[in-house]
């Protein structure tokens, strides 16, 4: 068999054609992702300026966030030029760093929800610990792993999956450049590389999610617990935007990543892949906004200075 040619440019299929529907739709996705865009910057500078959100939770949270900004600043710009020009191509660099810094959120969104699952475990079931147990330095150390990890599984990925020679027509059927739907174009036997890249991505999935699992289990018996009914109220507000963070971005990724091959299909893959990649970045801050009285109060405070600005 004649070895493929590895420099060729790949052709993005898309996930919208030029008809009526579809160009609502793609405008929708375009104002979904601006709002994304937004909210999230909102949320980062709120924690940066009001000092009381100066803490490991709001840190995490705006890491949260940062990483929201940059999945969105990574998939959507392509494909709208993509959308609008019509020129659909990608080079085998430029594919590459699309997996690079998408896995890289990916898995590092993983590991960074599962170490703001451990804070809200510290902070309710262990209050008067709370500042040795989620000090500053440990937290600054696993915000960084998590970065690190989605990193290093990244890079594997990005390199390993280009390494392939491609002979086949360099058409992926997505609206980015994802590592499963690339090595379905080799011509080469990938067998091994999908088997340790399933291998990979649910350890990336199911280990951080045990954890959170587990968190949450020892907060609810906490809060079972407490004769307050106040407390209880409190515990579970607190705790259950990030529950339903959590809920979205996990239920998207095991549907993908963990589902029999024989369940796929290319139009389903690319719907889901628009929800986590688009969608769910402009729910996480309006979710913890809406939530979480410290960040409306910080944003009623930031309004105010900037009206008071503005009558100066």
């Amino acid at each position: 068999m004649a070895r493929g040619n590895t420099t060729s440019d790949f052709i993005l299929m898309g996930l919208f054609n030029h008809s009526g529907a579809h160009l609502f739709l793609f405008v929708m996705a375009l104002t979904v992702a601006f709002t994304s865009l937004v909210g999230n910057a909102l949320m980062i500078l709120l924690i940066h300026r009001d000092h009381q959100l100066h803490t490991p939770m709001y840190f995490l949270l705006s890491q949260l966030s940062l990483m929201d900004m940059m999945l969105v600043c990574t998939i959507v710009p392509k494909m709208a030029a993509d959308y609008v020009t019509g020129r659909k191509s990608i080079s085998p660099t430029g594919c590459g760093v699309q997996i690079l810094f998408f896995i890289t959120l990916e898995g590092g969104e993983c590991f960074l929800l599962a170490t703001m699952s451990y804070d809200r475990y510290v902070a309710i079931c262990h209050p008067l610990r709370y500042p040795i147990l989620m000090s500053w330095r440990l937290c600054l150390r696993m915000t960084w792993g998590s970065w690190f990890l989605g990193a290093a599984d990244g890079l594997v990925q990005a390199a390993a999956t280009l390494s392939f020679p491609f002979c086949r027509a360099h058409k992926i059927d997505h609206f980015f450049c994802e590592a499963p739907a690339l090595v379905r174009l080799a011509c080469a036997d990938t067998s091994v590389f999908e088997y340790a890249m399933y291998t990979c991505c649910v350890l990336m999935l199911l280990v951080p999610f045990s954890l959170i699992l587990t968190s949450y289990s020892l907060i609810l018996a906490a809060v079972l617990q407490m004769r307050s009914a106040e407390a209880r109220r409190k515990a579970f507000a607190t705790c259950s935007s990030h529950l339903a963070v959590v809920g979205l971005f996990y239920a998207a990724a095991i549907f993908i990543y963990m589902r029999p091959k024989s369940y796929g299909s290319a139009n389903i893959d690319k719907v889901v892949a628009a929800f986590y990649t688009i969608f769910t970045p402009m729910l996480n801050p309006i979710i913890y906004s809406l939530r979480n009285n410290e960040v409306k109060g910080a944003l009623r405070k930031c309004v105010s200075q900037c009206t008071a600005l503005s009558h100066d």
